[in-house]
């Protein structure tokens, strides 16, 4: 049956664009290929591939147009100079070596078939066609004309049967199914979408199969690899695996057997030449997942390690080669300094139970050297490591909130101490069930004075400080919630006046200021009159440049019209932002699950969502300047997890459970003075179309912008540390060529600045 190719081009924003990075991680390897002296390997989402003759790294990521789906297959034609990457709903991408176009290809996801079964398990290229291995079946597709075939159903019993792999021997395709053993059928056969013309010749349960030097080799599920010379009768070839082989494929003079604990690599004359064994590498334990030979390496994928050469003679030391990226993809929290980056990876279930335990470490991104991993090992074995806190006073100090184990604080990358209810005194961090060392910290904030604070889950005494004097200090917040013993606390901010603004999962957002009011707590609930929340589940809050507090929930988005409200009333109603759609008002973020919300220089508003993506809203509010999507941009998905920006760089960080992608903002934090104003660019050239902009602006700075005779053209006072200025004259038409005078004054009218701007038409 023939079904046309449905192709697109990949959205234009993904071709060179400037503005996004991604920081991808490459150590989860699905699938390798090879072409020449060029290894590829595709990650969870990401393909790269090392020439061995330069010893360039190319990486493809979504930056660069990929899918954020999970990848499952990848092969290189060298001969069509195409590479075909397959993903478990079916996708397809080509990608052209010659000029790197990326097409899309859906026809397998359009196919009338349960979307459970669309997986692409594996390529095989015969004459100038691709038979593509499906949970389904088999499908063709021809390289010359970038168009899918016949589909071929091979199930006896059920049509739709699991094929992991083909081969082509002796005249005929061979299929390894799961269910209904080895199938094969001529491949000049004209009606091979008939199952009937295919016939079964060896029963049983396979996971692969692949022809090499005239004999076919099989694998099967239950670890025995078989061997035939005449593709019917098989005997049994090398040791019986366990753990079972994931991976067989040949190369032109080797055929390589991977299982999740041994390689084997076999040479022409059918002799053992290099058998790797995982505990042979040293100082990891490798998970291996696939492997091929290119030239005389051998090239190894693995399932955390990424991918792993070593010489195929001899011998040899192992060299890591993957790309420089995070541990994994599924980052769960991030904190942003002016000089590095800081994730953590456990991600806890939504009821907050720290079980099963998560020993996954924390990551750090510097400009200057990286990626760096600091393993559980470092940080003395501790799990559930679900956000860092770095020390705004001091870089180089971070703290670690462990939901279970305490709070870690590293100096240069090193533990020094871990804080729990053992070493912090009568009045410090609370264990769950002590003895035991189940100290649940769950968010923590620094406050002006260096304090640091933070809600210690599931206790009485549920907020903590942890004094700059060293000193220890508890406070109460059972008596505005409804069951502590059931509450998971989400972000916390604490605002001018040191009032500590505390989300949580069901009991509204608490306010709490311990110098108030003999430090009685407060609250914003759901109805009229008790703060007008539209849910009692609220999970970040975030204040702006004007004192004015914003409230993400999970059903869409509040505003308090003043942080300083809290110290005059008692009475904390929220409300809604409403915009006008055709002359219709809509609440801003209506029913919307809102993750987190971030604010920029130029005070606006950074919101993500758990299945929007990520919005970018005007300082009202009232104009959505951005709204990115998995579909418009290479965000890797809508669920975005957490948002921080570089408040000296702009550079907006988005975390989410299928990768770290960033956008160059152009608003940054206001400075403290007028020193280090910039102009960029500087001149304006004809074929430059961006905006003017200028950096370094103190908040509230009064920006006028004339020309050399003194007539104004563009006037504006800042919201953060930038602004930009089209070069319009008030946004009405192009100024002319010349140079553009910029006069600053600060908020108070005492500092002052003048620049000065060419622009060239």
């Amino acid at each position: 049956m023939l079904f046309l190719s449905v192709i697109s081009l990949q959205n234009g924003f993904a071709q060179n664009n400037q503005l996004w990075k991604g920081y991808f991680s490459y150590n989860e390897i699905r699938d390798v290929t090879q072409s020449g002296n060029r290894f590829y390997a595709a990650g969870e989402n990401a393909l790269f591939s090392k020439s061995l003759t330069t010893n360039e790294l190319k990486t493809t990521n979504t930056i660069d147009g990929l899918p954020s789906q999970q990848i499952s297959a990848v092969y290189h034609s060298t001969a069509s100079q195409k590479t075909l990457i397959g993903y478990e709903n079916g996708l397809m991408i080509v990608i052209n070596e010659i000029d790197g176009k990326i097409l899309n290809v859906i026809d397998i996801i359009n196919k009338q078939i349960p979307p459970n079964i669309k997986k692409i398990n594996h390529f095989n290229e015969y004459e100038g066609i691709v038979y593509v291995s499906c949970d389904f079946g088999i499908v063709q597709y021809n390289l010359t004309t970038l168009q899918f075939g016949d589909t071929y159903f091979i199930g006896n019993s059920i049509a739709e049967i699991i094929v992991p792999q083909t081969t082509i021997f002796n005249g005929y395709i061979y299929a390894a199914t799961l269910t209904e053993g080895l199938r094969r059928a001529e491949i000049t056969n004209p009606n091979l979408i008939d199952a009937k013309e295919w016939t079964q010749v060896n029963s049983g349960s396979f996971s692969g199969i692949e022809s090499f030097n005239g004999n076919l080799f099989a694998a099967t599920t239950s670890g025995q690899i078989t061997r035939s010379t005449n593709g019917t009768t098989f005997t049994n070839f090398g040791p019986l695996l366990s753990p079972t082989s994931v991976d067989i494929r040949s190369t032109e003079n080797h055929l390589i057997i991977t299982s999740p604990t041994t390689v084997f690599a076999y040479n022409n004359q059918f002799t053992l030449q290099k058998r790797i064994d995982a505990s042979q590498i040293p100082d990891i334990a490798a998970e291996f997942t696939c492997a091929t030979i290119v030239g005389s390496k051998l090239f190894i994928g693995t399932k955390q390690n990424g991918v792993i050469t070593t010489a195929l003679d001899g011998i040899g030391d192992f060299e890591f080669i993957s790309p420089n990226g995070p541990y994994r993809n599924d980052i769960f929290s991030i904190d942003a300094s002016s000089s590095n980056l800081w994730v953590a990876y456990a991600n806890l279930p939504e009821n907050g139970d720290p079980n099963p335990l998560q020993y996954l470490g924390i990551g750090k991104y510097s400009t200057t050297t990286g990626w760096k991993y600091i393993p559980p090992s470092k940080l003395n074995g501790i799990p559930n490591l679900t956000r860092i806190t770095v020390n705004p006073a001091n870089e180089n100090q971070v703290y670690v909130n462990a939901n279970g184990g305490g709070l870690l604080k590293l100096e240069n990358d090193e533990l020094v101490m871990v804080y729990d209810h053992a070493n912090t005194g009568n009045n410090g961090l609370e264990s769950l069930s002590p003895p035991n060392t189940d100290v649940r910290i769950e968010q923590s904030a620094f406050d002006k004075s260096g304090n640091l604070w933070m809600t210690n889950g599931l206790v009485k005494n549920a907020l903590k400080v942890f004094k700059s004097s060293g000193t220890w200090q508890s406070f109460k917040l059972d008596n505005v919630l409804n069951d502590y013993f059931d509450t998971r606390f989400r972000r916390l901010v604490i605002d001018k006046n040191g009032t500590k603004w505390i989300s949580t999962r069901s009991d509204g957002l608490l306010a709490f200021n311990e110098a108030h009011n003999n430090g009685v707590a407060k609250t914003i609930t759901q109805n009229d009159g008790q703060g007008n929340l539209p849910t009692t589940s609220v999970e970040v809050t975030a204040i702006d440049n004007r004192n004015q507090l914003w409230i993400g929930t999970r059903a869409g988005l509040r505003v308090l019209s003043s942080v300083d409200r809290f110290l005059s009333d008692n009475n904390l109603e929220t409300y809604p932002i409403i915009i006008e759609e055709g002359n219709i008002g809509e609440e801003l973020m209506n029913d919307q699950w809102i993750t987190d919300i971030v604010v920029d220089g130029s005070n606006n508003k950074w919101v993500g969502t758990l299945n929007a993506g990520v919005f970018l809203f005007s300082p009202n509010g009232q104009e959505t300047l951005q709204h990115f999507t998995s579909t418009n941009s290479p965000l890797p998905t809508n669920a975005i997890s957490d948002i921080d920006i570089n408040n000296t760089t702009g550079e907006v960080f988005f975390a989410t459970a299928s990768g770290l992608v960033s956008y160059k903002g152009n608003s940054i934090k206001a400075s403290g003075d007028l020193s280090e104003v910039k102009v960029y660019p500087n001149p304006v050239r004809p074929e430059f179309a961006g905006t003017v902009k200028i950096t370094g602006l103190t908040d509230r700075a009064n920006v006028k912008i004339t020309d050399i005779e003194g007539n104004l053209v563009y006037e504006v006072i800042s919201e953060g540390g930038t602004i930009e200025w089209d070069t319009r004259a008030f946004g009405k038409y192009r100024v002319a060529s010349g140079v553009y005078m910029i006069f600053i004054a600060g908020e108070d009218g005492i500092e002052t600045k003048v620049k000065k701007v060419m622009i060239i038409r």
